[in-house]
């Protein structure tokens, strides 16, 4: 059997896991793949599994499982941590990657990490943690590898055979001088081409600029996306080499705009998990919910500004609007998630029953709970038992349609070649339009006819 084959099965197989040689063919699978993809494996994974795996990740590659977790994951299992735990985990990683993950704990629990690390490694952590996660400074990297101008080509070969290995995606040496200031950077690609007489003043790139520390990190991306920087070199207000940022963490930088750009349109955090639990996505999904429910109300209001001269079956067009407006914002909220999962290549056969079955619960709770308010609000407003009956069961109808809606929809789309980012916002307002209507308008005629 492949490795990609038993990949994709692993959950399948963990599902089935009912004893130990289960679990220790299962170890074995995960801990043969690379620490990105078993961090895939995590994220894809719904919550009752993620805790399993974790488990089963050896503890000699957790902390590079952990830097290459979403956000909210890295914080699901660093909150069952003690400062101990956190600083043997994160021994070995780039001081970027470790800042990372501290930063998603809380202040108060920092200091204790710090003082459970090695003297070298809370050094350079302490150096990072002093600039804005959201500057160049919490982006960059300590590790950096300098050569004073005046040596040759040869000193500098030389004195790189003496480290064990050199920091990753090192596309440039930085020349500084006595006093750590920058001066330019030393391609690999020169510095192997060069002459060994070649003095490093002869052959260095004095053009390059350096990145301020205190630069926020969309303009750092946006100037490696102009001049196609791999790394760049990081300088405080007198000029001074303090580090180097790479390309990798600005990709991150690149995907977590994206992703806020894309949820907030829902009115989503850009932390949502694909898979978290119902307890966790309810509330998040409520709240945006009730301010599309205030804007409904606003409209129906104005509508209602004309109340004297319509009778009763005008009421229904007034409040119309909030069913379809309800289970249009639900809808969205679900396939926005769900676009978003499949674009990260999170969602799997393996567990489309399971993101069903929560998006589901989902609707249907915050169904039941706009429901009850809206109930309440048109039993007030129009002194109508019957009328707010029918506005909370149809509310609730089309809560539960749009979820479902909101997660098959773009599977069945990309099932036959169609950009469900493309086509399903459209045809998910049509569906909770017409399922909002009909519904509405079908109880009405049963209970009012």
């Amino acid at each position: 059997m492949t490795q990609a084959t038993e990949k994709n099965n692993l959950l399948s197989r963990l599902d089935g896991a009912i004893d130990s040689v289960t679990l220790n063919q299962v170890r074995h699978t995960l801990n043969n793949l690379s620490p990105p993809d078993i961090a895939h494996q995590l994220e894809t994974a719904p919550p009752k599994f993620r805790r399993i795996l974790w488990e089963l990740v050896d503890p000699e590659i957790s902390g590079e499982v952990l830097q290459e977790l979403s956000d909210e994951i890295q914080l699901e299992f660093l909150d069952e941590m003690d400062s101990a735990e956190v600083a043997s985990v994160t021994e070995g990683l780039d001081v970027d990657d470790i800042v990372d993950i501290l930063q998603q704990l809380p202040d108060r629990v920092i200091p204790e990490v710090l003082q459970a690390m090695s003297l070298q490694d809370r050094q350079r952590v302490e150096s990072v943690l002093t600039y804005d996660e959201d500057t160049a400074g919490g982006l960059m990297d300590t590790e950096v590898i300098t050569v004073r101008p005046d040596i040759t080509v040869d000193v500098v070969l030389r004195y790189l055979r003496r480290f064990e290995e050199i920091p990753e995606i090192t596309d440039n040496l930085f020349v500084v001088n006595r006093d750590d200031t920058f001066l330019g950077n030393l391609p690999i690609g020169l510095l192997l081409t060069s002459p060994p007489t070649t003095r490093v003043r002869e052959v260095m790139n004095t053009e390059i600029r350096a990145i301020p520390v205190d630069l926020i990190d969309t303009e750092v991306s946006q100037r490696f996306k102009r001049h196609d920087l791999v790394s760049a070199p990081v300088i405080d207000d007198q000029n001074r080499l303090v580090g180097r940022i790479t390309i990798d963490d600005v990709l991150d930088v690149i995907v977590e705009d994206a992703d806020h750009s894309l949820l907030a349109m829902a009115g989503l955090s850009d932390t949502e998990d694909t898979f978290s639990s119902i307890g966790k996505t309810v509330p998040r999904r409520a709240v945006w919910l009730g301010v599309n429910l205030l804007t409904a109300l606003l409209a129906s209001t104005a509508i209602s500004l004309f109340e004297q001269t319509l009778d009763k079956l005008v009421a229904l067009a007034i409040l119309m609007p909030i069913v379809a407006s309800m289970g249009g914002v639900a809808g969205s909220q679900t396939l926005t998630v769900v676009i978003r999962g499949m674009a990260l290549g999170q969602i799997e056969r393996g567990n489309i029953s399971w993101l069903v079955s929560k998006e589901f619960a989902t609707g249907a709770l915050n169904g039941l709970l706009y429901a009850l308010i809206v109930g309440c609000v048109v039993s007030l407003w129009f002194q109508d038992a019957t009328m707010a009956l029918i506005i909370g069961l149809a509310m609730a109808i089309n809560l539960m349609a749009a979820a479902l809606s909101g997660t098959l929809l773009p599977i069945l789309l990309k099932s036959i070649n169609i950009d469900p980012a493309l086509a399903g916002t459209v045809i998910l307002t049509t569906i909770t339009d017409i399922v909002g209507f009909i519904s509405f308008l079908g109880l009405a005629t049963i209970f009012l006819t």
